[in-house]
């Protein structure tokens, strides 16, 4: 055992004078051991392991002082639930109000049959999307007030100008392309009963409801220059001349009872679709003549072709025979639809928008080859029909009906869901603006992508008591950015027969692609690569009247119907629904007839 003795001077050094003559000697604190192994020197030994071990009672010892009123306390007792109730709503004046105080939705519907219009927004570097104003751009819908009142049979839109068709078949053009001392909306080819209009680089190509298709300048300076023809009616005395230069695009073969059914057109070229199925490809721009294969006719340059006009329609041979239903061209590129469910793609595919991988020694194709969608579904147990096409600037969308069928190593009888459709929407081309909808930003595609939040949807359908899928009622493809109107189950009938709560809701719209003009109406300006919701077309305005301030609803677009038009529908009646048109950084919703 080691005894320690600590022998202290019992006289102080502080008390001790600093001058003193004595010598001062320090005597430190001794340790003196009886037993024979002790440090000779009188140094510690252990004191190293002695230190650590009094670090660690300390720390143990706080421990337990932080940790006691935590280990001691109670547990605590779970929070009170708190019921938040609906906010309370204005009362209703009558059965209709009650239903707009319930209901976005059908606020939307009502409003879109008491003011019919045009909304635009996006680029108005060209005075498209607010003519009668210099902001260069438009981040929400706004009502362009020309239109105001007015059903519209078709309009497309580009950054510099926009044309429109009157429900008179009349053809309205504005913009600073149109006039740059006047870009307000004015009519200009009258008379003619368009149906459907489309545009190129610098020209707008009408259809008539008799089958005949005009070209038309988008300058008006040059609708009034150069030799007009002269206007007929069906009294043979009777003509005047026009007001309005104009070309017409005539196919030179068409069989008997034979006509002009659709058009389409890219910046450069035009397609023509008969009502016997044939296609016909034409020069739809003076500035350029197409030169990508995108007409469908091999070895058609401008120094190949034919004597005659430039803009004469030429039959796309390769195309003969498969019924053609529907045509849709991009920019620089085309596809066609059969009968049958086939799709036929030609033109640029420099950015994959033929559903091809691209190969740079073949920048292009110009004849009509058949997209393979039976390859696509190869080992799904389903049998594609594509029901649908759309294209825009250098994207292609295709719609498919995926049937589903019995395997090779299926047995027909125990296989689940045989006969079920699943309906599909398929993208491809340039995804750099997030114009796919797939949510990748993809330069190039090697092929069709689906996009899965258009795809695999289903619903349930009171009216036959059954799931059905969820199909696009219409997909509009601008040049960087999309719309696709769901054909989901709607409801128009509320009445004054039917209950208070009886409200009207019309189809899903989404949005998606390129947003650095505002065109996607989301009131940002960041690119969007899959489909979302935008909010109601007057920006809430209606929701806060009705004690809906600052709560979020998607804009629903109205179905077809018959209606009277004005406020309490005392208006005239007509068969009218609101479309979505994607364009070149503008888009619009109007009312159609």
């Amino acid at each position: 055992m080691i005894v320690r003795r600590t022998a202290l001077r019992q006289t102080s050094l502080l008390c001790r004078s600093v001058d003193s003559t004595s010598k001062a000697v320090r005597q430190w604190p001794r340790r003196i051991g009886t037993s024979k192994g002790g440090d000779e020197t009188g140094r510690p030994r252990g004191s190293a392991g002695k230190f650590l071990a009094g670090m660690l009672i300390a720390l143990a010892a706080g421990g337990a002082v932080v940790l006691y009123p935590s280990l001691t306390k109670e547990a605590p007792k779970p929070r009170e639930a708190v019921i938040e109730y609906e906010k309370s709503r204005p009362i209703p004046e009558s059965k209709e109000d009650n239903r707009d105080l319930i209901s976005s939705q059908h606020l939307q519907v009502k409003k879109s049959w008491e003011n019919p219009g045009l909304y635009a927004w996006g680029s108005n570097s060209g005075r498209v999307a607010a003519p009668d104003s210099t902001d260069n751009v438009v981040k929400t819908p706004r009502r362009i007030s020309y239109f105001d009142g007015q059903l519209l049979r078709d309009i497309k839109l580009d950054r510099d100008f926009g044309a429109a068709v009157t429900e008179n078949g009349d053809l309205v053009q504005w913009g600073t392309a149109f006039s740059r001392a006047n870009p307000l909306p004015a009519e200009t080819l009258k008379g003619k009963d368009l149906v459907k209009v489309e545009i190129s680089r610098d020209r707008i190509i009408a259809l008539g409801k008799n089958g005949t298709v005009y070209s038309v300048p988008v300058a008006g300076s040059d609708q009034t220059a150069g030799e007009k023809s002269d206007q007929t009616s069906w009294f043979s005395f009777w003509s005047r001349p026009e007001t309005v230069n104009y070309r017409q695009l005539k196919p030179r073969d068409l069989g008997w009872g034979e006509s002009i059914v659709d058009v389409a057109s890219g910046l450069e070229h035009a397609l023509l679709l008969t009502s016997k199925g044939r296609v016909f490809a034409a020069a739809s721009s003076t500035s350029d003549f197409p030169s990508k294969g995108q007409m469908g006719i091999p070895g058609l340059t401008w120094a190949t072709r034919p004597k005659g006009p430039y803009d004469e329609p030429h039959e796309i041979l390769s195309l003969k025979g498969f019924n053609i239903a529907k045509v849709a061209a991009g920019d620089y590129h085309s596809l066609a639809l059969d009968s049958n469910g086939r799709v036929f793609v030609f033109g640029d595919n420099t950015s994959g928008q033929l559903g091809f991988e691209v190969e740079p020694q073949f920048p292009f194709i110009d004849a009509p080859i058949p997209l393979p969608f039976h390859k696509i579904y190869s080992g799904s147990n389903q049998q594609p029909h594509v029901t649908s096409i759309a294209a825009g600037g250098a994207n292609s969308f295709f719609m498919v009906d995926a049937k589903r069928v019995a395997g090779q190593r299926e047995d027909a009888d125990s296989a689940r869901a045989l006969g079920q459709v699943t309906a599909d929407t398929w993208a491809c081309g340039s995804g750099i603006w997030g114009s796919l909808g797939t949510g990748k930003w993809t330069h190039v595609s090697l092929g069709p992508s689906k996009i899965k939040s258009l795809s695999g949807l289903y619903e349930w359908d009171e009216t036959t008591n059954s799931v059905i899928p969820i199909r696009l009622a219409r997909l509009s493809a601008g040049s960087t950015h999309a719309a696709a109107v769901m054909d989901n189950v709607t409801f128009v009938d509320a009445s004054d027969m039917s209950s208070d709560n009886d409200t009207n809701w019309g189809a899903d719209i989404v949005f998606w692609g390129g947003n650095e003009h505002y065109q996607l109406g989301t009131g940002r300006r960041s690119n969007i690569p899959l489909p979302t919701y935008i909010d109601p077309l007057d920006g809430g305005q209606g929701d806060a009247e009705k004690g809906r301030k600052g709560e979020h609803h998607r804009f629903q677009i109205t179905p077809r119907t018959t209606v009277r038009l004005g406020e309490g529908g005392t208006g005239r009646k007509v068969s009218v629904e609101q479309r979505v048109e994607c364009g070149r950084f503008v888009t619009a919703v109007y009312s159609g007839t």
